[in-house]
């Protein structure tokens, strides 16, 4: 199968648009956007490609484009409107700021969307039994719930800070949820915004000044300085907790976790659908069925945190 590199630069990208028609005869067209160059992204890329191949898209019968825009509203308009002039088979993306720019800039290309959190809540779909219109995909949706009762098994929360981003929807929506549960719950919640790296540290030093548990939720911008976050709050003892896929390998100290890679394959089954002929919008959104706890017993000890057999039975994967 003969892809072009997962990343293609923007060079190359405005060459393909004067001559799509001839490069494209012998196959199949597939465009895909990341919204950003984080890791949870390329890996369910990658799995998405190789998903793709098994189901006989092989060598010849398909050709895969992508764009990866700096991650920021007017960046992924642009990269879906220059596939849109090119007009794909299909068009896959990745993240639900890449997918609703999808769906307000594109004219009738079929989209397949991976790793969207909350794709009814964010007004992707239409419903989670049928998407409707041009769009299907794969919901990265667990409970926040779940994440911040295994973290209150360690330690009870008393003010939970939240990082948050107002230009990325899957963000906005934690946060919301976060604040859902700590009213059944009973704890705080403090927030800080933090839609450009350069408010990062500024955000920081206000969480961390008032709150003893930090919720890292999901955002590109964010994601990029999530290191920071963790040498930070480890030297205010502040344990982070996050949905983000890859977060307890980084320092945090629970995790709830959807695969990357079962969201590629499962991107992949849609995908093969609709170039064989099927509509997208006839589909039901898939739900992850691999969720992990993960609990860091390594960011523990640094935080001389006990945790009880409590949390460590309800854990699925334990780093040591």
């Amino acid at each position: 199968m003969a892809f072009r590199k997962p990343f293609i630069a923007l060079a190359c990208m405005l060459c393909l648009c004067c001559g799509a028609s001839s490069a494209f005869a012998a196959g199949k067209l597939v465009a895909a956007v990341l919204t950003s160059d984080m890791e949870r992204y390329r890996d369910a890329y990658r799995s998405f490609l190789k998903a793709l191949a098994a189901r006989g898209y092989e060598e010849g019968a398909v050709e895969v484009v992508t764009q990866t825009p700096n991650p920021d509203p007017i960046s992924w308009a642009n990269s879906v409107r220059k596939f849109d002039a090119i007009k794909p088979d299909l068009l896959v993306t990745f993240g639900a700021p890449a997918t609703l720019a999808a769906k307000q800039e594109t004219s009738g290309i079929p989209v397949v969307f991976v790793d969207v959190y909350g794709p009814v809540e964010t007004g992707i779909s239409r419903s989670m039994s049928q998407t409707g219109g041009s769009l299907c995909g794969v919901s990265s949706k667990v409970p926040v719930a779940t994440l911040i009762r295994a973290m209150g098994d360690i330690r009870p929360i008393r003010v939970l800070g939240v990082l948050y981003n107002t230009r990325e929807a899957g963000s906005i929506l934690q946060l919301k949820e976060v604040k859902r549960v700590a009213a059944q719950q009973g704890f705080a919640v403090v927030e800080a915004n933090v839609p450009s790296a350069a408010g990062l540290d500024t955000a920081l030093t206000y969480l961390l000044g008032r709150a003893d548990c930090l919720f890292v939720s999901e955002s590109s911008v964010i994601g990029k300085g999530f290191d920071r976050i963790v040498r930070k709050a480890t030297d205010a003892r502040v344990a982070v907790i996050s949905l983000t896929p890859g977060s307890s390998e980084r320092g945090a100290l629970v995790s709830l976790e959807i695969s990357p890679t079962e969201q590629g394959q499962l991107a992949a089954d849609y995908a093969s659908k609709i170039l064989s002929g099927r509509r997208p919008g006839e589909f039901p959104v898939y739900t992850p069925r691999k969720v992990d706890l993960v609990l860091n017993m390594g960011v523990a000890r640094t935080l001389d945190l006990h945790v009880p057999f409590k949390a460590l039975s309800a854990a699925t994967r334990v780093i040591k």
